[in-house]
């Protein structure tokens, strides 16, 4: 009678059971921790080995002049992405004013044959990090974190070359927001990918950035024909791209990404304008011209509480005037606002519609303007995406769009 009615009770015959659910899930997580162990373990060892001579190789070399594109230095790291191989590179490129310069990167190449005529290269644009060289993400512990989308690219076989742009890494003239320069960086750095035998980089061009690298995506494809003659530009995508730097500016007058945003763009156009008149004291307070060394010794991904307590006494007290009516400013805006020059490569275009730096119907416009002027633009906005998640959320359709192009 007691077996009989200890066999029908449901709680004796479910802890069998539970015990064994409980023993699969931890033979489950076991063999997770083990999997990533064995993928990530070597990489994060080999990040540690590649920050040792980390200084010695962003020393800038008394000769800067060169060929555009050429390396100057170059060392594999060893913390390189799952089946593939990487090299920091420093090279050399050009200014707005056509100078010679030194910028810093990484390439990416995935391992195995490449096709006839080499691989496809993706230059990728990264979002604002800062301004200081110490903000450069391929100083970064991990230099291939914030490449957005690098395993699906890698796993099309591209070689991924990312520029720190010039300011960046090495030491050069601040670059943020100037249009010629990131343009003159992201297509050397194609060149530079090239120079390098192992990375089998073929002259067919992606053009992939986000933000401040939307903004230098564009302007690399308005130049490359001009430029970069030997490379064919196949595709260019974008997400939330600084396009329109009156609008972008014009929304944050008052906030504080104005004056975050602000710090790093006013005084790099006071340092590479000042010729035609880009004086900081025409367009910005006391108290804004006060913050700006300490603002731009910061980087925006790790310091950003910080920066934001030193912006919030200057926040709606950082400007003087409208920059986007204020001369030379307005003009200097302009000129470097994406769109005054058409491309033929097509055009992706992402816009997270919860996205509170990049105004979403300033995008829209830019991309509407585009398709205006005969340019072939795919306007894709994401409901839930904001500035930091747009890129991620827009990778789906940025791969089905790459596959539309045969690319």
């Amino acid at each position: 009678m007691n077996k009989t009615a200890e066999s029908a009770d449901p709680q004796s015959r479910a802890h069998p059971r539970l015990r064994r659910t409980f023993l699969i899930i931890a033979c489950a997580l076991v063999a997770l921790v083990g999997i990533l162990a064995v993928a990530f373990g070597p990489r994060l060892f080999g990040d540690q080995l590649d920050q040792k001579a980390l200084a010695e190789f962003y020393d800038a070399p008394a000769e800067v002049a060169g060929e555009p594109g050429s390396i100057v230095r170059i060392e594999p790291l060893q913390g390189h992405p799952f089946d593939a191989m990487a090299w920091r590179i420093l090279y050399r490129t050009t200014d707005v004013n056509g100078a010679p310069q030194l910028a810093s990167g990484v390439v990416i190449t995935p391992n195995g044959d490449a096709p006839d005529g080499g691989r496809t290269v993706l230059a990728w644009g990264h979002p604002t990090t800062g301004s200081a060289r110490d903000c450069a993400p391929s100083r970064g512990f991990d230099p291939f974190l914030d490449i957005e989308g690098l395993r699906m690219l890698l796993d099309r076989g591209y070689a991924v070359v990312a520029t720190d742009y010039v300011g960046m890494g090495v030491a050069g003239p601040d670059s943020y927001l100037v249009g010629d320069t990131a343009a003159h960086s992201m297509l050397d750095a194609v060149r530079a990918a090239r120079a390098i035998e192992e990375a089998d980089a073929g002259a067919s061009v992606v053009l992939w950035g986000h933000s401040q690298g939307g903004q230098a995506a564009l302007f690399a494809a308005e130049y490359a024909p001009t430029y970069a003659q030997e490379l064919r530009i196949d595709a260019v995508a974008v997400a939330a791209p600084a396009a329109e730097l009156g609008s972008l500016m014009q929304a944050h007058l008052d906030d504080v990404s104005g004056a975050t945003i602000g710090s790093y763009a006013f005084r790099s156009y006071a340092d590479v304008y000042r010729d035609r008149g880009a004086d900081l004291a025409t367009i910005l307070t006391p108290g804004a011209r006060e913050i700006l060394p300490e603002m731009n010794a910061l980087c925006l991904l790790s310091d950003l509480d910080e920066l934001h307590k030193i912006a919030e006494p200057v926040v709606g007290k950082f400007f003087l005037s409208d920059p986007t009516t204020t001369e030379p400013w307005a003009t200097l805006l302009r000129e470097n606002s994406a769109g005054a020059l058409t491309f033929d490569a097509p055009l992706f275009v992402a816009q997270g519609l919860k996205d509170q730096l990049v105004v979403p119907d300033s995008t829209k416009q830019f991309a509407q303007a585009q398709r205006e002027h005969g340019m072939d633009v795919t306007y894709h906005p994401i409901a839930l995406a904001d500035h930091g998640t747009v890129a991620y959320l827009a990778l789906i359709a940025l791969e089905e769009w790459l596959d539309a192009q045969g690319v």
